[in-house]
């Protein structure tokens, strides 16, 4: 079978075992750990998924990563993306808005994860994802990411991250919390 055919199948198979997840039990917890499970068996699949399928962005170009859309209903639900870095990248405590579940095919992708504090923001604890592990995200939790060396995650959104306009982040340097604006440079990667 033709690689791009099989990786169109299995992320067809994956997206609809999520899809179904969540029409039958909601987004709680317990589900978005059944999620991350389905999409770990999908990110498994290092053949399907590779830096060659999905190049970081060249040496000297400004962006550090670049996010490529490889599934994503008509509606913009259960957006899926290949997310590829070569490292460099910071993010600060932020959240989503909506559901979301981050897991690794290759590299190594530092999570921090926080709670609203008075003054800010106060570490809870922290998942390094790689092949094999990963993490889940209710809407309101807040995390961080920090990629030092290429690294190829799958991220998966309850809505696609164009329609969310109301992420937070909090803003050290100023300590205050800001407005992310939506993300809008997705490289479209789905396979028709």
């Amino acid at each position: 079978m033709d690689r791009g055919i099989e990786r169109a199948s299995a992320i067809g198979e994956a997206v609809a075992d999520i899809r179904a997840i969540e029409a039958k039990d909601g987004v709680t917890r317990a589900a978005l750990e059944r999620m991350k499970a389905r999409l770990g068996r999908l990110a498994a699949r290092t053949d399907l998924f590779t830096l060659e399928d999905y190049p970081p962005p060249p040496p000297g170009d400004e962006r550090t990563a670049t996010l490529y859309r490889i599934s994503e209903d008509d509606d913009h639900r259960f957006a899926l993306y290949a997310n590829v870095a070569r490292g460099g990248v910071r993010s600060p405590a932020h959240n989503h808005t909506v559901w979301a579940v981050i897991v690794g095919i290759a590299g190594e992708e530092l999570n921090r994860f926080y709670d609203r504090a008075p003054d800010g923001v106060r570490e809870t604890g922290s998942t390094l994802v790689k092949q094999g592990t990963g993490v889940a995200l209710m809407p309101d939790d807040l995390h961080s990411i920090q990629i030092d060396r290429p690294t190829l995650n799958l991220h998966m959104y309850g809505l696609g991250l164009e329609q969310l306009h109301r992420r937070e982040y909090y803003k050290e340097d100023a300590k205050v919390w800001k407005v992310f604006p939506a993300h809008s440079d997705i490289r479209e990667a789905r396979v028709r």
